[in-house]
């Protein structure tokens, strides 16, 4: 073309080299792409097999379920004063606790098992919320002079309680000392628990699922 200078090439003419030099910039980025994938995939891989197996070892054979937590509420406690003993107070009296989960001692008055039952003694004694009104448990607590004695009374009263609900051992340490039974109350939602701890025979009258807490968190 006239004017146009020896070796001139206008701006958008490729040369064979240029391609060539194109296709070979391509193919190497595509490569570096490709390594660095499988170098991905190969890293997870061993992380997987590493969790896996090593630590904390969910898939190895002898590994041990994760144990499941629990959270358990902290038990009730009382908001009033209990009531005081008599001056008087025998050591089995005195031994009824102050206080069961949230119900405090509100009264105790001598029980007809002294005369009914040839008890040594026998108490009545009602836990409450307070003095105020609230749920209530009925405690009867009365004393043998030997295991024989109290055993025949518990199990009269076992007897006229009725068809039990729950029943099982009492312990004390590795010993059994007694049994305890739940039976039906007099009313609906009510329901009685019946035990025996050597010579001593406990029966406490409640709401259901209160007065079963009332028998496991008492003391005697």
């Amino acid at each position: 073309m006239v004017g146009q200078r020896p070796g001139y090439m206008s701006p958008g003419f490729r040369t064979p080299g240029d391609k060539v030099h194109q296709n070979t910039s391509r193919a190497a980025v595509v490569r570096r792409r490709k390594i660095g994938l499988v170098v991905a995939l190969v890293a997870i891989a061993v992380i997987a097999l590493v969790t896996a197996f090593v630590w904390p070892g969910f898939a190895r054979p002898d590994a041990e379920p994760l144990p499941d937590v629990t959270v358990t509420a902290a038990p009730p406690t009382p908001t009033a004063d209990p009531a005081d003993l008599p001056d008087d107070a025998t050591d089995f009296l005195s031994a009824m606790p102050g206080s069961v989960l949230q119900l405090v001692r509100l009264d105790v008055a001598e029980n007809e098992w002294v005369e009914d039952a040839d008890a040594i003694e026998a108490w009545d004694v009602t836990y409450g919320d307070g003095p105020d009104g609230g749920e209530q448990v009925a405690l009867v607590a009365g004393q043998w002079s030997d295991a024989d004695a109290a055993s025949e009374v518990h199990a009269a009263l076992l007897e006229a309680a009725g068809t039990p609900t729950a029943e099982g051992d009492v312990t004390v340490g590795d010993e059994t000392a007694g049994t305890y039974t739940v039976t039906p109350g007099t009313a609906a939602g009510q329901s009685v628990v019946t035990w025996r701890n050597g010579t001593a025979v406990f029966q406490a009258s409640g709401p259901d699922q209160l007065v079963q807490d009332f028998y496991q968190a008492f003391p005697l």
